[in-house]
């Protein structure tokens, strides 16, 4: 009588190759002969291969199912022993036991490309405001003399003869347990199923050539340093004429010469005098928007900051502005004349050493004017 396979894996006889793969993984666990080295096992586990191996074929199935023996046949593992597949594929077997299937069949010509990066200078005023530039990028592209096919024009890929179009070939060894069949990648094809005999000239068979194209960037208004702007499908192309990659674009912020930015704030010093910083002044800035005048008041003491809100970068993400902070630097006079000299001492002698910094008291207003057009006029 003959084997029924169906019931050896126990599965329907209208079962999917979905459910008949399930079926002999969950047995070749349990019955495999280094899990379970009982004689009645190995004959056991002999059957779920015979019935694997005979099932998951479409074309011995169908012998199968009309009353045929197709292991017979084929010179396979019908009667007994580990035939040629008595052990099934070795990607089943490795299937079933660690869970991970190899691919089968030819693998694609077609991929997608990689990734690029370029990066990219800006000045502070572009990061704060965002503008556009041109870049020079130089990745892979489609090869316009075949289209990306490989071969040479008027020619085409033909079916390897090695392995007839499967991508890979098998390979029958005997172990412990019996034979084993491995499968390997064409070695003629690598893989690919089909071989190009007569390769495109201009890119070597790749799809693919080098060049060197334009493109115009927008840089978003608060950018900053190690930023990327992400252009999809601007990278590699990839082999075969496959799918582009992406191409991000980094941000360099170049170091601006008044201003240190922090964040979206601005940073900057200035200094003044100290009759300056006493008597008050306005000091004239260069901003990112345009001349402003900086309030210096009256008692300003060196190491204080004032914030010019709204004047800083723009935020990248959400509306409004940085601040500029303006730090101020009390210059104190190194060297004096006997003027300036005479008039300090007079000063510090009405001050008085108990009196607070900043204040001032009846007759030093004046005398600090004259300070102050004495120390101007040096």
């Amino acid at each position: 009588m003959a084997t029924d396979y169906y019931a050896v894996l126990g599965v329907r006889r209208d079962a999917s190759q979905e459910e008949i793969k399930k079926a002999f993984r969950r047995l070749a666990r349990e019955l495999h002969p280094d899990v379970n080295p009982d004689p009645k096992t190995q004959e056991r586990f002999k059957e779920i291969n015979a019935a694997y191996e005979v099932l998951s074929d479409p074309q011995k199935k169908q012998v199968y199912d009309l009353g045929g023996d197709p292991l017979s046949q084929s010179g396979g593992a019908g009667a007994g022993g580990f035939g040629a597949g008595g052990f099934g594929n070795f990607s089943d077997i490795m299937d079933a036991f660690f869970g991970t299937a190899s691919q089968r069949g030819p693998r694609s010509r077609t991929r997608r490309g990689q990734d690029a990066m370029i990066r990219i200078e800006v000045e502070l005023d572009e990061a704060a405001f965002g503008t556009t530039k041109d870049i020079q990028v130089d990745t892979a592209v489609v090869c316009n003399t075949c289209n990306g096919e490989g071969a040479a024009p008027g020619t085409s890929a033909q079916t390897c003869d090695m392995c007839r179009g499967r991508g890979e070939v098998s390979q029958v060894t005997r172990s412990f347990l019996g034979q084993v069949m491995t499968s390997r990648p064409c070695p003629q094809c690598q893989g690919f199923g089909t071989v190009v005999p007569t390769p495109c000239p201009e890119c070597a068979g790749d799809g693919r050539v080098r060049s060197r194209r334009t493109l115009t960037v927008k840089i978003p208004a608060g950018v900053d340093n190690g930023t990327r702007i992400q252009l999809a499908g601007e990278g590699e192309v990839g082999p075969g004429g496959g799918p582009a990659g992406d191409l991000y674009v980094e941000i360099h912020e170049l170091p601006h010469s008044t201003f240190q930015r922090r964040g979206d704030d601005l940073h900057c010093t200035v200094t003044i005098p100290m009759t300056a910083a006493s008597l008050g002044t306005k000091v004239p800035l260069e901003t990112l928007d345009g001349l402003e005048e900086v309030d210096i008041r009256p008692g300003t003491q060196s190491g204080q900051s004032i914030p010019l809100h709204g004047r800083g970068v723009t935020h990248l993400r959400g509306g409004g502005r940085g601040d500029l902070i303006v730090h101020v630097e009390v210059m104190t006079p190194t060297k004096l004349d006997p003027e300036q000299e005479r008039l300090l001492r007079e000063l510090a002698k009405l001050r008085g050493e108990e009196r607070p910094t900043g204040q001032f008291q009846p007759g030093q207003q004046g005398l600090f004017s004259r300070l102050k057009d004495a120390f101007n006029g040096r």
